[in-house]
């Protein structure tokens, strides 16, 4: 049996220019860091006892004998490219809900093809994993989404992603210890109770981000001005990159309709309102998870009017890992 963890993320700058369609043209960074809720997937290997060969559970079950009746895409996909053919028990747990903005999908593509890799005995670097899932998503399953949240959960911690034409660099901020945990302890974020599939969305923002050149080029220079202030000796630093936040959750609602609605905006006025500094929905938008910079000694205050569950977060250094290993 083998299971890998592979972490969540929150997005904080840059989301939208890390669309392929626009960073092999234009200039793309993203702010991100992941965070202690986690993606499991446990594989190991199934004896031809069963009527079936390969079992798969997720919030479907799957009984299936022939790779190309598999109807997940992404397990369809992984288990032909690497070629697999011996009968598999593949089982998912997450600890929050999927579609709501804070990376599932691409968590779960990590950690399979982290298991995977691990049970073909080919040994990887983070960066080719990376790549890896960057390339099955694009290319092979020809999915609407970004670049950075692949690249968060395989490298974890707190990073600077710079992409190019053909390429990325993940650059791990380093904060002190008291910065960090500064930066951890101003986070809230809220389950709005509403899940989606973003690959609609996503198509619209891409469609709209093309022609949105001067929007785009300002959330590429706001990310690089939240970097510089982590990266600054300001005291009160989390202000300032609050107030960022702000601007571009402002910006980013101006690509496409769909990225908020009357519900969202409500959840934001609240949290501003009650104390929170800055604010935006996690992901592509219109509902899931939302996130809140709140000074602490505001943040029972915020909690009280937004009055919508929240989940306690703290950040995760590790990336996708494997957690237990036995010889299969």
């Amino acid at each position: 049996m083998i299971i890998s963890r592979t972490p969540y993320r929150i997005s904080f700058f840059g989301g939208g220019t890390d669309y392929p369609q626009w960073y092999k043209k234009n200039r793309s960074s993203t702010i991100s860091v992941t965070i202690n809720h986690y993606s499991y997937i446990t594989v190991k290997k199934l004896p031809n006892i069963f009527k079936y060969k390969f079992r798969i559970r997720y919030y479907f079950r799957e009984e299936v004998n022939n790779l190309n009746k598999i109807k997940h895409p992404v397990i369809k996909a992984v288990l032909k490219r690497k070629k697999i053919n011996e009968g598999l028990d593949i089982v998912h747990h997450g600890d929050l809900p999927a579609r709501t903005g804070i990376g599932t999908s691409a968590s779960f593509s990590v950690g399979l093809l982290n298991v995977i890799n691990s049970i073909k005995k080919i040994k990887i670097s983070k960066e080719k994993l990376a790549k890896e899932v960057l390339y099955l998503e694009h290319k092979i399953l020809k999915e609407h989404t970004g670049s950075q949240d692949q690249i968060a959960a395989t490298y974890g911690g707190l990073n600077k992603i710079d992409f190019y034409k053909n390429n990325f660099k993940c650059k791990k901020i380093s904060l002190s210890k008291k910065k960090m945990k500064e930066l951890e302890n101003w986070i809230q974020i809220f389950f709005t109770g509403k899940q989606r599939n973003s690959a609609g969305l996503e198509k619209s923002k891409i469609k709209n981000s093309l022609k949105n050149y001067k929007i785009n080029n300002q959330i590429y220079s706001i990310t690089n001005k939240a970097y510089n202030i982590l990266k600054g000796n300001k005291k009160n630093f989390m202000y300032e990159f609050s107030a960022l936040l702000n601007q571009q959750w402002f910006l980013k609602k101006s690509l496409s309709k769909k990225v908020s609605n009357n519900f969202i905006d409500k959840i934001y006025s609240k949290g501003i309102k009650a104390g929170a500094v800055g604010g935006k929905i996690l992901g592509a938008g219109s509902c899931g998870f939302m996130m809140f910079l709140t000074p602490p000694h505001k943040k029972k205050q915020v909690s009280k009017f937004v009055k919508l569950p929240e989940v306690k977060v703290k950040f995760d250094f590790e990336g996708s890992k494997l957690v237990h290993r036995e010889n299969l």
